[in-house]
Parts: structure tokens; C-alpha cells; sequence
């Protein structure tokens, strides 16, 4: 497993915990770190602080695009896995520039079938693919 994609990995867990547990975000992510951290690369552990950081900081708008997109689905009831995992991909499309949009939805996708439903990749791929054509238009 390639770098980014444990970090994507970690962030999803650590973003995951984050969403059921409303509590104080910086000591969560230092005990999580703490927890997780003792084999991560520095760049492993740099681009997840990133992704962590970036989709905390935009979460607002990421989740008023997912809302906007995610067709008959609000946020509050979408699978919290992802939930988590678009939030990613969001942030790396809009905020990333080195990471083509493709490879954003692709890593959703296949982090989706790993730690989602069965229904958690089609899912995932139609409501990025449709702020991707947003964006990129």
C-alpha cells in the first residue's frame, strides 16, 4: 500500500472517530497520532495531517456540496464510513492541485469498498463524479 493511501486510510479512521465523538478535535487527533503514528513515514504523516486538517477547516462547504449533489440523501444521513470518505476526496479536488480529480475519486472508491457497504462505491463515485463536473466545467 502505496503512502497516500494509507493516509487517506488513517484520515477516514481518524475523521470517523471524530464525527461520532464531538469532543475536544486537537487532543483526539494527538492521542489517534499516539495510537497509530509509530510506523508512519513523515510523508505518510504529513499528508494525513493534511487531509485531516484540510477537510476539518473546509467542512462547511465540503458538506454543503455533498448535500447539494448527494441526490435524495442529506449529510446528517449518510453511512458515517462515507460520509468520511467524500469529505477527503472533496478537499482534495478542490484544495490539492497535484492530485488529478480521477485519482481522488478512485482512491474514494476503492477505500469505499474496503471499509463500506456494497453500495458504498457506486455511491461514492456518483456524487464525486458529479462535483467533479462542477468544478472541472
Amino acid at each position: 500500500m502505496g503512502d497516500r493511501r494509507k493516509s487517506r486510510e488513517l484520515a477516514l479512521q481518524a475523521l470517523f472517530a471524530l464525527d461520532l465523538n464531538k469532543f475536544d478535535t486537537r487532543l483526539q487527533m494527538d492521542d489517534f497520532l499516539e495510537q497509530h503514528g509509530e510506523d508512519l513515514s513523515e510523508s505518510t504523516r504529513l499528508f494525513f495531517q493534511t487531509l485531516v486538517d484540510g477537510v476539518l477547516g473546509n467542512r462547511e462547504k465540503i458538506d454543503t456540496l455533498l448535500d447539494q449533489w448527494a441526490k435524495n440523501w442529506k449529510i446528517s444521513r449518510m453511512p458515517a464510513v462515507d460520509r468520511n470518505i467524500m469529505r477527503i476526496a472533496v478537499f482534495e479536488m478542490l484544495n490539492l492541485s497535484d492530485i488529478p480529480s480521477s485519482v481522488s475519486i478512485n482512491e474514494a472508491v476503492e477505500i469505499g469498498k474496503k471499509f463500506g457497504t456494497r453500495d458504498s462505491g457506486p455511491f461514492i463515485n456518483g456524487v464525486l463524479d458529479r462535483i467533479r463536473v462542477q468544478y472541472e466545467s
